[in-house]
């Protein structure tokens, strides 16, 4: 059989029965546009992730106090909620550590915030002028608080836009004006640009206030929740990590580094464990989606060995007239073939289309890459190649006088 007349042949048993085979169409498209869809999902999901690590700094080391679980230590303190860093050692680490680029103590806690009877409950962070360089903070309009503001303990607040929102409104430059963190009275003197982010882990979300004044005011204690190191360029991050860890045990008199109570976090570390976590989320919303690939497969099957019962008799006058097992063969799997072809067609469109609606209206990210559209065309095919096998060789096994006999 030629190929232009397997087409055609093929065209016209898939048409004859239009409801049934739109049906079975039907179920390769779900399982298609469910698969794109949730990889799309995850993908966006890991690429916003990722970019919201990368946002917080470039070269980036993150110190955290938190004691580690030990030998006989039953409970461990959480991470960054101690109180075992101090101001001095961010100081001794600037000022024996080479390789240090900048560096950034800072206190951070949820206060309430009150301005011209509106209030919100926002991220304090107490910190010094460096900030603005390591965390890779830009000033939308007035300016940061400087060293001397620091150590006069000046009470001058920056907002983040989100808080600035929340508090005065939008497009609305509260410079001058005062706010109200915990009860005590602070002057604001800028708003810094928005870096994006939602719920408690905004970034614009955020007032920043001088360090010494947030822990003299407002957390009355001298400890620190984080001390933020850029080092000079990637390559020297694991070093610097080390020397940071070798410093900290020794001020703080530890000998087993299984037992310190400060964490070490590098920043290309983070985005690693959160690109895995992804990984993980996107391969088992896929999985799940796949299911249906399944469930349509097997729906293909049902239909084409049904079309063999029907087709009996065809089949057998093909064969008497000369037709070829791998003929038969060939036509019948080539229906199943366009069948899922042309599901996986509709199928992309269609996961393309729930990927951007859950892009535009629910407001998750998603991604929809051309591997993933390459592997629902390929799943498509083999799905088709699969299920269609048994039916179109238990056709082309069809006895042919039995065949011409059957009713």
């Amino acid at each position: 059989m030629k190929w232009p007349d397997l087409f055609e042949e093929t065209y016209a048993a898939i048409t004859i029965n239009k409801a049934r085979s739109g049906l079975t169409i039907l179920g390769i498209v779900i399982g298609i546009a469910s698969v794109i869809a949730m990889v799309a999902i995850g993908q966006g999901a890991q690429s916003s992730i990722e970019a919201n690590i990368q946002s917080i700094g470039s070269n980036l080391i993150l110190i955290m106090p938190g004691s580690q679980r030990g030998a006989g230590v039953q409970v461990s303190s959480g991470r960054g909620s101690a109180q075992t860093l101090k101001l001095a050692d961010a100081n001794a680490l600037e000022k024996e550590i080479s390789g240090i680029k900048a560096m950034a103590p800072e206190i951070s806690r949820r206060y309430q915030a009150t301005a011209k009877g509106k209030n919100t409950n926002t991220q304090v962070i107490g910190t010094v002028p460096a900030y603005l360089d390591v965390r890779n903070v830009k000033i939308y309009s007035g300016n940061f608080f400087t060293g001397q503001q620091q150590k006069s303990l000046s009470k001058v607040a920056v907002l983040g836009p989100t808080a600035r929102d929340d508090l005065f409104g939008t497009d609305v430059d509260p410079a001058g004006q005062s706010i109200r963190i915990n009860g005590i009275e602070f002057k604001i003197i800028g708003v810094t640009k928005a870096k994006g982010g939602t719920g408690f882990g905004s970034q614009d979300d955020m007032i920043f206030v001088p360090l010494e004044t947030a822990q003299r005011f407002l957390a009355g204690e001298d400890y620190l929740t984080t001390i933020s190191v850029q080092a000079q360029d990637q390559n020297s991050m694991t070093t610097i990590q080390q020397e940071i860890a070798n410093l900290l045990l020794r001020r703080h008199n530890i000998a087993n580094p299984q037992a310190a109570d400060f964490n070490v976090l590098n920043q290309s570390d983070i985005v690693a464990t959160a690109s895995s976590v992804t990984s993980v989320f996107t391969i088992l919303l896929s999985s799940i989606a796949g299911i249906s690939l399944l469930v349509g497969g097997i729906g293909i099957m049902n239909m084409m060995l049904t079309t063999v019962t029907e087709r009996t008799r065809e089949i057998g006058l093909r064969k008497a007239i000369g037709g070829k097992r791998r003929d038969i063969n060939r036509q019948f799997l080539a229906e199943s073939v366009m069948l899922t072809f042309l599901g996986g067609i509709f199928g992309v469109i269609l996961g393309w289309l729930l990927a951007w609606g859950v892009s535009k209206f629910v407001n998750i990210a998603t991604q929809v890459s051309f591997v993933s559209v390459l592997l629902a065309f390929g799943v498509s095919a083999a799905i088709g190649i699969i299920f269609g096998y048994y039916p179109a060789r238990r056709a082309s096994k069809l006895n042919p006088i039995a065949a011409l006999r059957y009713e």
